[in-house]
């Protein structure tokens, strides 16, 4: 899952940019509201992290700004304040949910975690699909409940699949969205990773649970 973290205090970008990706993120920063407002109109987002106060665009006003570009990457909120007023403002402004500073880690990965699942109509931080379960939260695989040894891309592969099971995904969009912006997008790379969990999670070619369409991409097996 791709993410944006958009914050002027560099030391707290910096700590939310470690804590993200040792959970698996794939994450970009920001450090002004323009600079996050271009990077919403040219990436796709799983979803962002915004703080109030920014430089040049403030939080409030770039969530406005993105949202009438109708992009509707997921939003949450970070804000120093404590006024329920301005926790109004953001939501009325299209944030999807707000945290206040300071804040537990747990509980922003709770809640960020939380909104990508709710925008893929993941209600489970749990996705079964036929045999094959994936918990988001402890970023566990199974297949008929035994354990898969995944590395951290094909995780991230599945996972991106698992949350859009009905989506025909083409590689771009795989890539786009397991990787940073500075990415070469032309690489296969894709084709290695799908073709590296078809043989963990299926090595007796029984399931078939990832599905080639060819020249538009792959998806879930409906029919697990």
């Amino acid at each position: 899952m791709r993410l944006l973290i958009v914050e002027d205090d560099s030391r707290l970008l910096t700590q939310l940019d470690q804590l993200m990706q040792q959970q698996g993120y794939s994450v970009d920063l920001a450090d002004d509201g323009q600079k996050a407002k271009f990077l919403m109109q040219e990436y796709p987002y799983d979803a962002a992290i915004v703080d109030v106060g920014l430089p040049l665009l403030d939080g409030f006003e770039l969530i406005r700004q993105v949202r009438k570009d109708n992009i509707t990457t997921p939003i949450l909120l970070l804000t120093a304040r404590d006024r329920w007023q301005e926790k109004v403002e953001g939501l009325e402004a299209g944030a999807d949910d707000y945290l206040t500073k300071p804040f537990q880690e747990e509980e922003l990965l709770a809640r960020i975690n939380a909104l990508i699942r709710r925008a893929s109509g993941q209600a489970s931080p749990k996705i079964t699909i036929g045999p094959i379960s994936l918990d988001t939260v402890s970023q566990e695989v199974t297949v008929n409940d035994e354990i898969m040894d995944l590395t951290a891309y094909e995780y991230k592969v599945l996972e991106y699949l698992l949350m859009n099971p009905k989506k025909i995904i083409s590689k771009t969009e795989l890539t786009e969205h397991i990787y940073d912006q500075d990415f070469d997008l032309d690489s296969n790379v894709i084709e290695v990773f799908v073709g590296r969990l078809r043989k963990k999670l299926d090595p007796e070619n029984q399931y078939k649970p990832i599905e080639t369409l060819r020249g538009r991409g792959y998806r879930m097996n409906r029919h697990l």
